[in-house]
Order: C-alpha cells, then sequence, then structure tokens
C-alpha cells in the first residue's frame, strides 16, 4: 500500500495535463450492477418526495440531474433542484436492515480527503479520491458512509474497497440507506481565499468542499464506458452534453481551469491577448469549453442561452435568471463566475 504526502498531491493536480491519456478502467462501486439491466428502479434509491399534497418515492430522484423539488409553471412540471451525483441503493443488509455493501474505488488514483465526521457535512462521512487519466485531475466522491477504512494519501486501484455504506448526513435514514456517488472536475486552486470572501463559517474540508467540485453524468458515462472502454471524459462531455448558456468574463490574464483542463480550449493558446473569454456551459454547471472573445467587458455577462419558457433559474441553479432568449447572472451565478475564472 503506497501513501503520499497531501503538499505532494495539491502540487500534482495543479499541474498541466501532459502525455498521452489513459483508459479510464472504469468499475462499479458497489455489487450493485442494475444500471446495466432493464430495471433502474433496483439501482438507485428512491427519494420521499411531497408534491402538492401528494407523497411519492421515485426512484427517479436518486439519479444525476435536475430530479427533484418539483414546480408547477406555465409549461408544466419542471424540476428545480440539481442532484450532482447518483444515489445507489444497497444489495446487502442485515437483519436490522443496515446496509452492509463494500464501497469500492471506481478507478485507479489517490485518496485525498477523508471526512470522518458525521455533522461536519450533509454527505455525512464521505471520501474523495483524486484520478488522473492524462488530461486534468478528476475526482470521485463517496458520501454517507457508514464506516471508512481509506486513509488520506493512500494509493487505491480500481476495485479496492474503501468504506461500507451508511446512512450518515442530512435527512437519510436507514431505509433510504445507499451510496451517493459523484465524478467531479475541481473549479479553483485558491477556493480558500474564495470562500473567505463569500462565508463566515469554516471551510472544513479544503479544496475538497461541494462549492468547488462540479459533479457530472457518471451514470451516463458508465453506460457510454461500457460500450467504449477507451472514452475519455473531455470527448464524453463534449459531445454528449449541450451548451446551455455561455459567459463572457474580462481577460486577467491568468485562468487556472484552462492549465488544469486544457481540452476546454481545444488547439487554441491560453495565453491569449483578446480582452475577454467566453465560458459554455451545460445547465448543470459543468464547462464544457473556453474561447478567446472580441468583446470588451469590465464584468460578467451572459452571451447565450437556450431559449425557454419558464425562468432559467430552474434550470441552472440559480445561477442565471431570465426568460426566452434573454438571461442574466444572478448573485449566486456571479459567484460561481468568479470562483471558476478566477477573477476574485
Amino acid at each position: 500500500m503506497r501513501f503520499f504526502p497531501l503538499a505532494f498531491l495539491l502540487l500534482a493536480m495543479s499541474q498541466p495535463a501532459l502525455g498521452q491519456s489513459r483508459p479510464l478502467g472504469l468499475v462499479l462501486t458497489s455489487d450493485n450492477d442494475a444500471i446495466f439491466g432493464g430495471d433502474p428502479s433496483k439501482f438507485y434509491m428512491y427519494t420521499d418526495r411531497y408534491f402538492e399534497g401528494v407523497k411519492t418515492k421515485p426512484w427517479q430522484g436518486g439519479t444525476y440531474g435536475y430530479s427533484r423539488n418539483q414546480r408547477r409553471t406555465s409549461i408544466g412540471i419542471v424540476y428545480t433542484r440539481l442532484h450532482e451525483g447518483i444515489d445507489i441503493r444497497p444489495v446487502h443488509r442485515d437483519s436490522l436492515g443496515n446496509p452492509l455493501d463494500e464501497i469500492r474505488s471506481i478507478a485507479d488514483g489517490t485518496v485525498v480527503h477523508v471526512n470522518d465526521s458525521s455533522s461536519a457535512s450533509n454527505y455525512g462521512k464521505y471520501v474523495v479520491v483524486h484520478h488522473d487519466w492524462g488530461y486534468g485531475p478528476f475526482f470521485s466522491l463517496y458520501a454517507h458512509l457508514s464506516k471508512i477504512s481509506a486513509t488520506r494519501g493512500q494509493a487505491v486501484q480500481a476495485g479496492e474497497t474503501i468504506a461500507i455504506m451508511g446512512y450518515t448526513g442530512a435527512g437519510i435514514n436507514r431505509e433510504r440507506a445507499h451510496v451517493h456517488l459523484e465524478l467531479c472536475m475541481i473549479l479553483s486552486d485558491r477556493f480558500q481565499g474564495w470562500y473567505e470572501r463569500h462565508f463566515t463559517s469554516e471551510n472544513k474540508h479544503s479544496l475538497f468542499n461541494g462549492f468547488n467540485l462540479i459533479g457530472m453524468d457518471i451514470s451516463r458515462l458508465y453506460i457510454e464506458h461500457r460500450k467504449d472502454p477507451d472514452i475519455t471524459i473531455p470527448s464524453f462531455l463534449v459531445n454528449e452534453t449541450e451548451i446551455y448558456y455561455k459567459v463572457i468574463v474580462p481577460n486577467h490574464g491568468k485562468v487556472d481551469i484552462l492549465r488544469r483542463y486544457p481540452w476546454l480550449l481545444g488547439d487554441l493558446d491560453r495565453r491569449s491577448n483578446s480582452p475577454s473569454w467566453e465560458f459554455s456551459f451545460a445547465a448543470t454547471g459543468i464547462p464544457l469549453q473556453v474561447r478567446p472573445s472580441m468583446k470588451s467587458t469590465k464584468a460578467p455577462i451572459v452571451s447565450y442561452v437556450k431559449r425557454s419558457e419558464t425562468d432559467h433559474s430552474y434550470m441552472t441553479s440559480a445561477r442565471i435568471t431570465g426568460t426566452g432568449s434573454e438571461a442574466k447572472l444572478t448573485p449566486a451565478g456571479s459567484r460561481f463566475i468568479q470562483l471558476i475564472s478566477d477573477s476574485f
């Protein structure tokens, strides 16, 4: 078993992605493999839903994306709360109903964060593992654990046990025990400075605070990976995800996310002399591409949004607001853009 000091790991994460990409080598995090079967309700843990006086337990609430908090609008019912990961139900329980499922690393990597306090986060006890496939740092997050066996700095292999499933954290009981799994990009190496500008509470999770991690659709990645084991995350994101909005930000000369994830720029030079950058985002906030822009602006502005007859805030975690083809950043959206573009 190998261990690495955290300072070394953080330095490695901040370096430019070099060399050829390597296969993801994804494996399932538990014995539940129903994601590849015909009944998704056997894979996803349901959520308790209360809407217009009716209580339901839809398995869809355990999926990635805007799957929670229904709202009736002029175009019908929309789901306004983003679920950045997937909730996987247990397949092993003891006589009392406690989950027994081993939770395993989804790929080779290094443990960079362990939260062993049930009360320190809505995620309860959770683990973050750093993966490097040759084109930037990615992080898998495993939450609501009962016991954690992995330690910070430990190198782990795909399929290696790191914890036991549980129901620690906010809003979960034994019946709804599950592992919440995310696969994320990291937004800023300077997160602590951003956090201190906007919050007075202590940041207990360093760079691996939920504000600094942005999750992608790992369930769909699992399925695409089974079809094509050589798939890369950049090709998955760029080819499979729709651009919902774009934001132009002033060029301050340093945008670290382009150093960490150079594929966002394609073949373009990240040392552009253009007056601004245009960031393209999925509705979930995942960055999909960055391009130089010749538009001068003193502050971030929305330059494009997918047309919608209901408020864009419902589709974007309230980062932008407006209707039709018009939108502007909300205060939350402005903070998000500051973080991802290092403009703070």
